[in-house]
């Protein structure tokens, strides 16, 4: 098995880039940690009967708890686009780990990814519009206060992509 070493005829990421990078991954912590408040067993807003019917105890908490620990997970990826591993992938890896990734498909599937984020995640700006019967109105403001930095999670990840493309380019991969 080859391994690939860093480039170093690449130009590093952009400051602005490593920041947005960080940030995108701060952004799914307070809907993550409200979710994990509910498969606890709190009601985190919700009123008793709109907890119970919503389903947050046995699978649904493990569904709760999988997409919270998923979502953190792919919103860490994107330091890949500004770190040295994402050049080449620890050895941990199974089957690819010492290798580098080919930047074209990292920025496509990237693309794609901040394209859907963009798409799911817009609604979370008319939260307040719809009402919401089975939480209390304390709840829902502060639940829809702690899902509304997801808003920005799509658009991050595109321009920290774009950085990512525009430095292999300049790199000459």
């Amino acid at each position: 098995m080859t391994t690939t070493h860093l480039d170093t005829s690449l130009p590093p990421p952009p400051r602005w880039a490593v920041r947005a990078a960080h940030v995108t991954a701060l952004l799914t912590l307070p809907s993550g940690i409200w979710r994990l408040l509910l498969a606890a067993g709190f009601t985190a807003g919700y009123t008793e009967s709109g907890y119970e019917a919503m389903g947050f105890t046995g699978w649904g908490a493990v569904y709760v708890v999988g997409l919270t620990v998923g979502a953190e997970l792919l919103a860490l990826l994107t330091l890949g686009l500004v770190r040295p591993w994402g050049e080449v992938l620890p050895r941990w890896v199974p089957f690819v780990g010492g290798h580098r990734p080919n930047p074209r498909a990292v920025t496509v599937v990237a693309g794609l990814g901040a394209g859907a984020l963009t798409l799911a995640l817009t609604q979370f700006a008319f939260w307040w519009s719809f009402p919401h019967p089975d939480m209390t109105p304390l709840g829902s403001t502060i639940a829809g206060i702690l899902y509304l930095p997801l808003i920005a999670w799509g658009p991050l990840l595109a321009a920290v992509t774009i950085a990512h493309h525009r430095r292999y380019r300049a790199g000459g991969l």
